[in-house]
């Protein structure tokens, strides 16, 4: 829902917000292709990017269902971060067109990125959890 309400924003407030999302992602690629990768680090730069479309125009009822069910993902969320980095271009090309729908006022398909980049985030965590186990070692 944040990122279709932030598709709707009016242009300016969407090219700013576009360009912070940019910013954000390349920090989170770049995060993840330091060597060694500070996964901590990599965690915060994934969590930043998308709180900022949740905060970008979500009211205080979304913003607090978006706090009540992160501490329930965070768990597995850290796992995958912390095996992500062979696949970070993946979730970077999902981030970019989150991000293009938003900064092109589509709402549609702003909220479709969304959904896709979770659903492949799922997809690759239950894989990291298939080689881990539902504790993993990290």
């Amino acid at each position: 829902m944040g990122a279709r309400w932030a598709a709707g924003q009016p242009l300016t407030e969407r090219k700013l917000l576009a360009k912070e999302l940019k910013a954000l992602n390349g920090e989170f690629y770049k995060t993840g292709r330091a060597t060694p990768t500070d996964h901590a680090r990599l965690y915060e730069a994934d969590e930043r990017l998308h709180r900022k479309i949740v905060e970008a125009c979500a009211g205080p009822r979304l913003i607090a269902l978006h706090d009540s069910v992160k501490p329930q993902a965070e768990r597995y969320i850290r796992m995958y971060i912390s095996m992500l980095t062979s696949d970070i271009k993946a979730s970077v090309a999902e981030h970019d067109a989150i991000i293009d729908a938003i900064d092109a006022g589509e709402a549609d398909a702003a909220q479709s990125a969304v959904q896709t980049n979770w659903r492949h985030a799922a997809d690759r965590i239950a894989k990291v959890i298939e080689v881990a186990g539902e504790r993993g070692s990290w």
